[in-house]
């Protein structure tokens, strides 16, 4: 049983305890008694995590606080990647969410000392889909270790193909009598421009045992502030891709007459994109994180104990922003092109001008985000016999996150200047620049500058998990078996996504510049927002951008509002969204599981040897609902074209079902004492994303004459299912050092695709395949639309609208729905080494992980056609490696570590929904820190995190073309901790 449910017998208990302390043990020859020395510090945390990989069941890597309340990084998904065989996602240049062996966030679980958490993540422009866990949400300071299980165990969680992290927390019964610590903190974030240059962060832990320690209370909590900014280069439309030789929207083709300005022009065979435009944006970014935690136990004999704990977890978000932008209407003029390969390559601009005159934009945007944790569970661990251990396990935990207020959670508004002759873009530089060609020499003038269109959005999200467990452990030791696992498991997962977009689509306008005050268009420099790029301050880069105000154009267009007469919904005239959400989707999943596991050893063999042989049987049912428009007949519109008419919103219901038998082996050898090899057999499942078990089904509202489309989501789906294979050699050669090599491998099936089938969705009768249609084509003797449409209009009216009374049939649509469709293969290498350089206090740590899939990208492949599908590829596939160095003696500890990863796919549509690639480049990172004990109890720390402001970039097919160019920057904290 795991050892998240207390204790187990005393003398099992004592060596655990020992071994995750990193205790020396000697036994004296008169009175066998035991001495214990404790090694802290950053050598301890290395010891203990070393200790709970050489003792696990399968492979298991850990990363434990060096003390308690003092984990090694101040962010848990920076402290993951140094684990091998994980990477991490970065939001605004900190850790937000995990991939472990090439499994992206959303086929990872989390768990809270073995309780699954719930995710509440947030889209921009839609309802989110997303299952991962944010570990940006939980402070490091509460949290004593991590281990992230990447093979299948039947007692774990489900959900998890990449792995289950499993996030513990310190139990006051575990602890000394008394810990009281207090750390305090400063930030200073090199990436913020206009707030606070230093933001304070305070934490705490207090614990005491008492009642001849049958009582123990916990209590930690923790508060930060952190300003911090980012500038960036983008294409926010995406890429147009094009075979080369073929006359299309922005196409170089060798009849245009200027394809000769083009050099290296795209030739036949070739492959290329045009930008839909050019943007660039700047932010800044304000973030309140509170955590706090109280646990609470109480073991009034040595065979009960009870654990209640209560989390929460608060995220407070604001943030500005500011764009300057253009986009292309495929007018190209003239630059260059990479140079092919002759034999059909994919190209790319170097220098790109398109001649599309209109507007230069200024977008300015503002709102504010709430993410809200609660978790409040119960444990009961009894040993009613010497050898048998059970353990109850309760909790209800939920997470929510949505806007603030009417703003909404992601707004824009458009400023404009109508004085655009062309634009020319260097994709040729890691940040592409931009200069731009004004009608009759005119620049940027506020006094030309006035609004346009306007987009206010709102996502909103709640997933609620209810989670009861019964476990047990039989300790038999009769033979080779030693014990058998046991336990039940029910969980409801309640997710409801949501979201609502209040747009005016006055592009063209609004207003006009009179109506706009000039001083609510700031000048500002390129180079000084950019500062991490050369090219930022480049003759061929427009000197400076202007940032408009939010607030000021509010209340600009709320004045032309109120002049007009206008409201622009439920705040009149003033800008806002409101909760009147158009897609609004749950879905239920119910989880029943049983699990057994037979646990055998045999210690006194030559070569020490266990063997775990697990099964775990699941059941899940998912109940799924949305609201979608409901629709009442069809009218026909247009010589061929038939709109069905709307007829309101409502919640379409659908659901499904699926079992699983979920089989685990284990097993280990001591090759020597300090050889270890160990293999494993596993499956293991992933649920599909919440878009694709959505319970609504929607139409295209216009149709032909035969038919029209429509999809749908599809609760049945049967999850990713993994099975996994595992063989590593572990050499653990000295104290808190060893080697480890492994190979893994994971055959996945059931990758969703899409499929197609027919129905008469909605029943709506239509107007020109029923008997009245077959008699005005008799009567008039033609089908030539436009004639039959008048005829039938001057006999029924117009428009014609289908009826079933009168014999039309129903319309018959084309559903696209997901479906278990695909399967792939990823396999690779995991090697590590830590040392100790024996006593001098220096150590150590290197590792790497590669990853290799069946089921790559193609960049030839256009994935247009009609018919055609999106590529199916995996995402996030890389190598990557870390490598640390630290020192720890004298009451100095110093570490410095780099984090490394390679290219990987990050998405297959682009910005505009074309079905272009999106790539990752390959990235790296110095991370330092260290600290002095002033005292035995006082101590001071630095930590510096991107020390040399490394930027990140985002690319398509070819690496010129940009998707994204990001530059956030170093931070540094210097803090102080005082233990009483």
């Amino acid at each position: 049983m795991s050892n998240q449910f207390g204790f187990r017998k005393k003398s099992i208990a004592a060596a655990i305890a020992c071994a995750l302390s990193g205790a020396a043990v000697a036994q004296e020859a008169q009175n066998a008694s035991l001495e214990e020395v404790e090694v802290v510090g950053i050598r301890g945390s290395l010891a203990k995590s070393m200790d709970i990989k050489r003792d696990a069941q399968g492979v298991v890597d850990a990363i434990s606080a060096e003390d308690i309340g003092k984990m090694p990084d101040t962010n848990l998904a920076e402290s993951l990647q140094r684990i091998t065989g994980v990477s991490i996602d970065r939001q605004n240049g900190e850790g937000s969410r995990v991939t472990v062996r090439g499994f992206g966030p959303d086929y990872n679980v989390v768990t809270l000392n073995g309780r699954q958490m719930p995710a509440a993540n947030i889209e921009t422009t839609t309802a989110s889909a997303a299952r991962s866990f944010d570990f940006a949400n939980l402070a490091a300071e509460s949290v004593s270790a991590v281990e992230i299980y990447k093979t299948g165990k039947a007692s774990l969680s489900t959900g998890g193909i990449g792995s289950v992290i499993n996030i513990r927390t310190a139990r006051p019964l575990e602890q000394d009598d008394l810990v009281l610590n207090l750390s305090g903190k400063t930030t200073h974030d090199t990436s913020n421009k206009e707030g606070s240059d230093w933001t304070p962060e305070l934490s705490g832990i207090f614990s005491t045992k008492f009642a001849d320690d049958t009582i123990g209370v916990a209590l930690t909590g923790s508060y930060s502030e952190r300003d911090s900014g980012y500038g960036k280069s983008e294409t926010p439309s995406g890429w147009y891709t094009i075979p080369g030789g073929q006359g299309d929207w922005g196409s170089v083709a060798p009849t245009d007459d200027w394809y000769e300005n083009f050099e290296n022009a795209p030739r036949e065979g070739d492959i290329y994109s045009m930008p839909r435009g050019i943007g660039y944006a700047f932010g800044e970014v304000q973030r309140e994180r509170t955590n706090a935690q109280l646990t609470l136990q109480w073991a009034p004999t040595d065979n009960f104990e009870a654990t209640l704990d209560y989390t929460y977890a608060e995220q407070d978000v604001e943030e500005q922003y500011n764009a300057m932008g253009a986009w292309f209407n495929g007018v190209p003029v003239s630059g260059s092109f990479t140079e092919g390969s002759g034999n059909g390559s994919v190209v790319a601009p170097i220098v790109y001008t398109d001649a599309t005159g209109a507007d230069v934009t200024f977008n300015a945007g503002e709102w504010g985000r709430v993410n809200e944790n609660n978790s409040v569970g119960l444990n009961l661990v009894w040993n009613p016999s010497d050898n048998l251990t059970l353990a109850f396990d309760y909790h209800n935990s939920t997470a929510e996150n949505g806007a603030k207020d009417g703003r909404g959670t992601n707004n824009t508004i458009a400023g404009v200047q109508y004085n655009r002759a062309a634009t020319t873009v260097n994709y040729g530089k890691d940040l592409p620049t931009t200069t731009f060609e004004f009608i009759d020499g005119q620049g940027f003038d506020p006094a030309q500058m006035l609004t346009s269109g306007t987009s206010f959005r709102n996502s909103y999200m709640k997933h609620d998990i209810e989670q009861a467990r019964f476990d047990g452990t039989f300790e038999v030791e009769a033979g080779p078996v030693r014990s058998i696992d046991f336990g039940l498991a029910y969980t409801e997962s309640a997710n409801r996504s949501a979201y609502a977009v209040a747009q005016r689509d006055t592009w063209g306008g609004y207003g006009s510049a009179a109506d706009y005050p000039d001083d609510i268009f700031v000048r500002k420099s390129m180079a000084d927002a950019l500062d991490q790029f050369d090219s930022a301050d480049s003759a061929e880069m427009t000197p400076y951008y202007y940032a408009a105000d939010f607030q000021g154009m509010i209340d600009a267009i709320s004045a032309i509002a109120a002049a007009n007469g206008e409201s622009f919904g439920p705040c009149g005239t003033v800008l806002c969204v409101g909760d009147d959400f158009t897609t609004d989707r749950t879905a239920v999943e119910q989880q029943q599981a049983a699990y057994a596991q037979v646990n055998l050893a045999w210690e006194d063999a030559a070569m020490p040897m266990h063997l775990a042989v697990g099964l775990r049987f699941e059941d899940t049912t998912v109940d799924a609902k949305a609201l979608v428009p409901q629709y009442d007949s069809l009218a026909w519109v247009g010589d061929n074209e038939f709109r069905a008419q709307e007829s309101g919103l409502g919640f379409s219901e659908q659901s499904g079902a699926y079992s699983n038998w979920l089989p685990n082996i284990d097993f280990d050898i001591a090759l020597t004492d300090d050889l270890v090899a160990r293999t494993s057999l596993s499956k293991t499942i992933t649920r599909p994303g919440y878009n694709d078990i959505q319970g609504g089904q929607t139409i295209d509202s216009l149709l032909r004459a035969q038919g029209g489309n429509a999809s749908r989501g599809n609760p049945d789906l049967d999850p990713f299912e993994s099975t996994n294979f595992d063989l590593s050699a572990e050499w653990y050669y000295a104290e808190g050092s060893y080697v480890s090599a492994g190979y893994y491998r994971k055959d996945v099936k059931n990758f969703i695709g899409q499929s197609s089938f027919t129905e008469t969705t909605f029943d709506l009768a239509h107007p020109a395949q029923g008997p009245r249609y077959e008699q005005a084509v008799a009567d008039l003797g033609t089908r030539d639309a436009a004639q039959v449409r008048a005829y039938m209009e001057s006999l029924y009216g117009a428009p014609v609208v289908g009826s079933a009374a009168e014999g039309d049939p129903s319309a018959v649509f084309t559903v696209i729905a997901p479906v278990n469709a695909e399967n792939a293969e990823i396999d690779g290498f995991e090697f590590a080494v830590q040392h100790m350089f024996g006593d001098s206090g220096f150590g150590g740590i290197v590792n790497f992980t590669t990853v290799d899939g069946d089921i790559a990208y193609d960049n030839f492949n256009t994935n247009k056609g009609d018919g055609v599908e999106n590529q199916f590829a995996l995402l996030g596939l890389s190598d990557s490696f870390n490598v640390v160095g630290f020192y720890d003696k004298n009451g100095i500890q110093a570490r410095i570590a780099y984090n490394w990863r390679d290219d990987f796919l990050n998405a297959t549509f682009d910005g505009n929904g074309e079905r272009n690639p999106v790539y990752t480049e390959a990235y790296g990172q110095w991370d330092v820190n260290a600290s002095y004990d002033i005292q035995d109890n006082l101590s001071v720390f630095v930590e510096g995190i991107n020390i040399t402001s490394e930027t990140q970039r985002l690319y398509g097919r070819h690496e010129n073309m940009m998707i994204g160019t990001i530059q956030t920057g170093a931070r540094y904290n210097l803090g102080v901790r005082y233990t009483f």
